[in-house]
C-alpha cells in the first residue's frame, strides 16, 4: 500500500520546512522545535517531501492521513482500466452462421474495451490457400470498422494466420497513412 514515511523521532534531518495542521506554512524550523509543536498540539510530525531542500514536514494525524492515502490508492486501482487480449479461433472454410456468431463475440469483446487476436488455423492442404485466410481476416476488419480497428495486419505464424484488433476508431496518423497507401 503506502510506503513508510518518517514520522516524529524517525525524522533524521536538522531542519524542516514546516506546514501546520491548517495547511499554512510556518517556515524553516529546527526539527526538535517542530516535534515540540506537534506534541503540544497533539499531532504527528510527518515528513511528506523528504527530497526537497529543506525537507517538508507537516503537522497532522498520521493514522487518519495514512487511512485516507490507502483509500485513495484503492479507488485509483478500481478506476484503472484493465484491457485483456481475447482470442478467437476460426477455420478458413467457415459457414455464414458460424462466421456471424464469431463476429458477434469479437464485437462484444471490442465494445467491452478488450483487444482481440483473431487466429485462422490451417490444416493440411489448406496451407496452399492462405489467401482465403487473408480475405476472411480483411472481411472481419471491414465488418467491425466502426467498433474497432486492425492494430496488427494479418501475418502467418507457423500454420496460423493472426490479426489483432483494438477497440475504438483508428488513430488519426494511421488513418492518414492508410489513405495514402490506398
Amino acid at each position: 500500500m503506502t510506503k513508510d514515511v518518517p514520522i516524529n523521532e524517525r525524522i533524521r534531518v536538522r531542519q524542516v520546512r514546516l506546514i501546520d495542521e491548517e495547511g499554512t506554512q510556518v517556515g524553516v524550523v529546527d526539527t526538535r522545535q517542530a516535534l515540540q509543536m506537534a506534541r503540544e498540539r497533539e499531532y504527528d510530525l510527518v515528513l511528506v517531501s523528504p527530497n526537497a531542500v529543506p525537507p517538508v514536514a507537516r503537522l497532522l494525524d498520521y493514522g487518519k492521513w495514512r487511512y485516507e492515502q490507502q483509500q485513495a490508492e484503492k479507488e485509483a486501482r478500481k478506476k484503472a482500466k484493465r484491457t485483456e487480449l481475447k482470442s478467437i479461433k476460426l477455420r478458413p472454410k467457415i459457414e455464414a452462421h458460424d462466421y456471424n456468431v464469431k463476429l458477434g463475440h469479437i464485437r462484444r469483446f471490442l465494445e467491452e474495451g478488450h483487444k482481440v487476436k483473431v487466429t485462422i488455423m490451417f490444416r493440411g492442404r489448406e496451407m496452399a490457400h492462405q489467401e482465403l485466410g487473408t480475405r476472411l481476416l480483411e472481411r472481419i476488419g471491414k465488418d467491425l470498422e466502426g467498433i474497432g480497428f486492425v492494430e496488427m495486419r494479418p501475418e502467418m505464424l507457423g500454420r496460423d494466420m493472426n490479426m489483432v484488433m483494438a477497440p475504438g476508431s483508428r488513430p488519426a496518423a494511421a488513418q492518414a497513412q492508410a489513405s495514402a497507401s490506398s
